[in-house]
């Protein structure tokens, strides 16, 4: 469709964030360019990996701005089930820059309300967050799409959200209640809902809009007889402390007045879980913080049918569930959520639950797992027999429930089942019937031919009906029911014989446990296996079972691949290494990325001793560790803590460095390893970097003085915040310096090292290609080094590691992708623009061209511009740009050194002297844009751009910016900056 967006599929990583902060990096030079509204949909986790790049966002305006929509599902535990948990984003909301506004949804109409608010919000940046593991996926529910309707009218954010219907926060339960639950939206704050309703003495607040998370809205929801407020954080382990639970506190805590006691839970996933599979837990819970005795958490059973279906994703029968949903919809409330697991029987399992209840206005919306807990299902149709010999499914009725079994078999069911299925059967009392609805279409085959699955469902399709009504079914009455749904497959006297022979095969199974005539007959017992929910959307074609694009194969696959992997491994190409490498797990445990362990061969300063900046270049020996990169892409250096300053840190904190330490991975539940203190805090803590707020007021709760307990709270609360911006700005202070500030607030050394976190990978654009230097990969680095206002130095963490680099020795490093490529025709012309060490790949760009051209093969035409503040200092790789220049590689450069004549000469300038032929490149002859540096220059060089195509090309100032735009779509104008 012409009107559809363009849709750009980006890794779950880091470098997705680059790209989307580089799509918008000129918006604010530029207002007239339309159609700049970028739409992002990824999961909690791809929100967490590329929450650092977000920081680099420009402001956002009406026709510039980013809006990601995130799913709220996420895989957790061994079995890989499917959760609402937002614990990998636990971290993420706390270092969200200040331009962003979140909003979660819980229901569908929220999820739609907000999903259009997001597209009004016009000055901010928005992250979205719906549920998407039960409420959002379910149909049968009524919902308006109202405020896509109405005119948006011009306001702030706040009041924007408010005009849309919407609070920031809603307070539901005792208007008196002295206990108080804090939760974000979701299935639990749903369910937390309608605990309130019935529980005297208990509130919940349940958090809409967190960022900008409003303190004054939120002190006002809150009820005055507030005691204790109880804040739960989804966090990826129990160590781990929420953001929630830092905003709550700060927007209560008053040095003055006391306020209500603020308690924090810590919500792993495995919690989430246990909460929806058992409501009961969550009840019991909420109950007990205001002492009260539980109430029922699920609608009332005399109200409310559940129906559940289980079947195979290839099933013709699989249909049936919706087509007998949408039924029901017509006379009362039916929702129907489908399920999949995919891990437990090659192909799949689906199970779908259909919730039927009486419409009213008003009825409250819980997650499908309270409104169908486990055990209560009244009626359960087996579509597939060879479920009941391999799973455990009657556990989900109750008692006296109906069981259909669609099988060939009727008094012989008995005999092929497990004994603990029967023994479950008769225990609960069940009414199981079977019918052989294959049996029964194929009666109809002459007559119907093609059309006998669509025969098939309306056979169960009948019985289902007969069963469901029990008493009140007479086969006319069934048949009159069914009428809407066979009228395209049977009408008449059609449809009257298929019902009648529906009516006949149905039959009643006298359930009993068989005798063994001899006891070596006896069959081992089965070990039944649990329906877990590992999966949204499944296709199945010729027998493979595709989730997500990907196939998923049985452990008898895993095994054989493990027992003979010369078969299974695809022959090597020639011209790949035959060596596989693979990664050392004890090299960095807690590192999720692909590490390698490279050697340092070269570490050369390029500019002069005398001189203010200092630039070196860096080789390292790649040979052996099988790492392999593209050009342009960035080398991740795990950089290490000065060892004398972790010494020294050591001294002070009063720890040995030689004592072993055992610490959790972050965002690994259970998942712990162990390093002494010198090698934790030398290789993985981030002791001396910039400490977030939330870091003061965790340790507050550390501090033995009142003055510093005092303080730290101050500075973590919101009245701090000029005090923390102080301290963080100007001040530069680490985590080591703040705590020597405060020093009574020591945790012990494992705690410290999970408040601070891990010292992050640094990414530097690689300065070489892999095809012109083989074995090695080389670097161009600045050091980073400024003085605080009291006079102490201060270092750029890795790039004082790298400057102080030895020829031999070890770094551990990973591979990430860049924006930054080479066009895939090499006729096409680059344009470069390179500003200081933003050379770096323009030269790993030059290296491959250059070695082309040694091999007979045509390039195109290749401009090269560089700016820096000397020639004589600071021409980075001057000598191998002016051979490129003298052989023809470079076929013009544009060498700007702004401090070296009476005027300063930036690389915009150059490029306007070369306006015509410019435009021409990209207009004309499909020539790609790069530029790399820091981000003062954007706007200048857009603006050239732009002027070069108003001039030369025709266009107007509003067509050049469109034009742009395009480029960047087509990844023909690429903007790496920092």
């Amino acid at each position: 469709m012409e009107s559809t967006a363009p849709v750009i599929s980006l890794q779950t990583r880091a470098g997705a964030g680059l790209s989307l902060v580089g799509r918008l990096s000129e918006g604010s030079s530029q207002d007239l360019v339309k159609g700049a509204v970028l739409t992002a949909y990824t999961t909690p986790a791809g929100l967490a990996a590329m929450v650092e790049s977000l920081s680099y966002l420009p402001p956002a305006t009406s026709n510039s701005r980013l809006i990601i929509q995130v799913p709220a599902v996420t895989t957790v535990g061994p079995s890989f089930a499917l959760s609402p948990t937002l614990a990998s984003l636990s971290a993420t909301f706390a270092i969200l820059p200040d331009n962003l506004v979140v909003l979660l949804s819980a229901t569908p109409q929220e999820s739609i309300d907000l999903a259009a608010l997001s597209y009004k919000l016009t000055s901010s940046h928005v992250v979205h967050i719906f549920d998407h593991h039960g409420i959002s996926r379910e149909s049968g529910h009524d919902f308006v799409p109202t405020l896509q309707l109405k005119e948006t009218p011009a306001l702030d954010v706040p009041e924007l959200i408010r005009w849309s219907g919407y609070q920031f926060f809603d307070y539901v339960g005792d208007s008196n209640a002295e206990t108080v639950v804090v939760l974000l939206n979701g299935p639990l704050a749903l369910m937390a809902k309608s605990i309130a309703t019935r529980t005297s003495g208990l509130g919940v607040v349940v958090v809409r809009v967190l960022r900008p998370w409003d303190d004054d809205t939120f002190k006002q929801c809150l009820p005055d007889t507030v005691k204790e407020i109880h804040v739960f954080d989804d966090v990826p382990n129990e160590v781990c402390q929420g953001s929630l639970f830092v905003d709550v506190f700060g927007s209560l805590y008053s040095p003055n007045s006391p306020g209500p006691v603020v308690r924090a839970h810590r919500v792993t996933p495995t919690k989430t879980s246990s909460f929806l599979s058992d409501p009961a837990q969550f009840l019991t819970l909420l109950t007990e913080f205001s002492h009260q005795v539980p109430a029922a958490t699920h609608l009332d059973a005399s109200l409310t049918r559940k129906l559940l279906f289980f079947s195979t994703p290839k099933s013709a029968l699989s249909p049936l569930p919706q087509t007998l949903a949408h039924s029901f919809a017509s006379t009362v409330s039916a929702r129907l959520l489908t399920d999949y697991d995919i891990f437990s029987k090659s192909g799949g399992v689906t199970a779908d639950k259909i919730v039927l209840s009486p419409r009213s206005e008003g009825t409250e919306i819980l997650p499908m797992a309270a409104a169908f807990p486990s055990g209560t299902a009244d009626f359960i149709c087996v579509l597939d027999t060879s479920l009941l010999k391999s799973h455990s499914l009657l556990n989900q009725a109750k008692s006296g429930a109906i069981v259909l079994v669609i099988s060939p078999w009727s008094s012989e069911l008995p005999y092929n089942l497990p004994a603990a299925v029967l023994s479950a059967a008769i225990e609960k009392k069940l009414r199981i019937f079977t019918l052989d609805a294959k049996a029964v279409s194929s009666g109809f085959e002459a007559e119907f031919g093609a059309a006998q699955d669509a025969v098939q469902r309306i056979v169960v399709y009948l019985a289902v009906l007969r069963l469901y009504l029990g008493k009140a079914a007479s086969e006319p009455t069934v048949r009159k029911l069914a009428e809407g749904v066979a009228r395209e497959v049977a009408q008449g006297g059609q449809l009257a014989k298929i019902s009648a022979s529906s009516w006949a095969a149905l039959e009643e199974v006298e359930l009993h446990i068989p005798q063994v005539a001899d006891e070596g007959d006896a069959k081992p017992p089965y070990l039944l296996k649990q329906f877990e929910f590992t999966a949204i959307a499944v296709e199945t074609a010729d027998g493979q079972t595709v989730v997500n694009g990907s196939k998923v194969s049985s452990w008898h696959d895993a095994a054989k691949h493990l027992l003979f992997p010369s078969v299974f491994t695809p022959p090597t190409p020639p011209s790949e290494e035959a060596e596989e490498y693979l990664q050392d797990p004890s090299l960095r445990p807690e590192v999720p990325e692909h590490t390698y362990l490279v050697t340092c061969t070269v570490n050369r300063r390029l500019t002069p001793l005398d001189y203010d900046r200092n630039v070196f270049h860096l080789e390292f020996d790649t040979g052996g560790t099988g790492l392999k990169y593209a050009i342009g892409e960035a080398l991740g250096v795990h950089g290490w803590n000065d060892e004398q300053e972790v010494l020294d840190f050591c001294k002070w904190y009063g720890v040995d460095p030689e004592r072993l330490i055992t610490i959790p991975v972050a965002a690994n539940e259970g998942k712990m390893y162990t390093r002494t203190t010198f090698q934790a805090l030398q290789q993985q803590t981030d002791l001396f970097g910039r400490p977030p707020k939330s870091f003061y007021a965790e340790l507050a709760a550390y501090a033995t003085s009142p003055a510093d307990r005092l303080a730290l709270q101050f500075i973590g609360a919101p009245e701090g915040s000029s005090t923390f911006k102080k301290l963080g700005e100007k001040d530069t202070v680490t985590f080591a310096e703040v705590l020597q500030r405060y020093p009574s607030a020591k945790p012990g050394i494992e705690t410290l090292c999970e408040m601070i976190g891990d010292i992050k990978p640094r990414h530097y654009s690689i300065a070489s290609a892999q095809s012109a230097v083989g074995s090695r990969v080389d670097l161009l680095v600045v050091t980073v080094e400024w003085t605080a206002p009291n006079g102490t130095p201060h270092y750029g963490q890795c790039t004082r590691y790298l400057a102080g680099l030895k020829v031999g020795q070890k770094v551990t490093v990973s591979i990430k992708p860049s924006v930054m490529k080479l066009p895939p025709d090499n006729m096409q012309p680059i344009i470069m623009a390179g500003l200081g060490t933003g050379a770096a790949p323009f030269r790993a760009f030059l290296q491959h061209r250059a070695l082309l051209a040694q091999q007979g093969i045509p390039v195109g035409p290749t401009y090269y511009y560089f700016g820096s503040r000397h020639r004589h200092q600071e021409y980075l790789y001057g000598e191998e740009m002016e051979a490129y220049i003298l052989d023809g590689t470079i076929t013009k450069a544009g060498l700007a050194f702004s401090r070296d004549g009476p005027k300063k000469v930036y690389i915009q300038h150059l490029m306007l002297e070369d306006a015509a032929v410019l435009a021409s490149l990209l207009k004309n002859q499909a020539g790609v844009f790069y530029l790399c540096g820091p981000t003062w220059p954007v706007p200048d060089v857009y603006e050239a751009l732009v002027g070069a195509l108003v001039k030369n090309e025709g266009h107007t100032p509003e067509s050049a910016g469109e034009f742009l735009m395009s480029l960047k779509e087509e990844e023909r104008y690429v903007l790496e900056v920092y």
